[in-house]
């Protein structure tokens, strides 16, 4: 059977229930509180390595990247932020075909920064970097192109 709850009883769980929650309060309010000082201090800011801000392809000394245009990284995106254009190269040696990269092209402002595409890609031709700053006013220079 169920108990019928007193009046006394009610008063006695609404009043712990409002202690329980003026602890809370009172704990968070003597804590000492941290402000970053945000665009002074962006010498001295750390970053978490972990943090994804934005899609960068890294390419060697010679300007190569180590993209081979498989498309896998074009095909984990859940948005459709990443647009691979390719071609077909006929090497004259073997007389085998070849694909190549022509454009790769990153939306970051459609990007959801869930990392499927570099953890997709077969080469780790790609990578987020650690770089914050991308507020811009116009969203059509959100649409970078990343092989250069």
């Amino acid at each position: 059977m169920k108990q019928k709850i007193t009046y006394l009883g009610r008063v006695y769980w609404s009043l712990k229930s409002l202690l329980t929650g003026m602890k809370v309060t009172l704990k968070e309010f003597f804590t000492p509180k941290v402000t970053e000082q945000y665009p002074e201090n962006r010498k001295t800011l750390k970053i978490s390595e972990r943090h994804r801000a934005r899609l960068i392809m890294p390419h060697d000394e010679e300007g190569n990247n180590l993209c081979i245009a498989c498309g896998l990284c074009q095909n984990a995106c859940p948005n459709g932020s990443i647009r691979i254009t390719t071609k077909n190269i006929v090497d004259e040696e073997s007389g085998k075909s070849k694909k190549t990269l022509v454009s790769y092209e990153y939306d970051l402002g459609c990007c959801m920064f869930c990392q499927l595409c570099v953890n997709a890609c077969p080469k780790g031709a790609i990578k987020f970097s650690n770089d914050f700053e991308n507020a811009v006013f116009d969203r059509s220079k959100l649409v970078q192109k990343l092989n250069k």
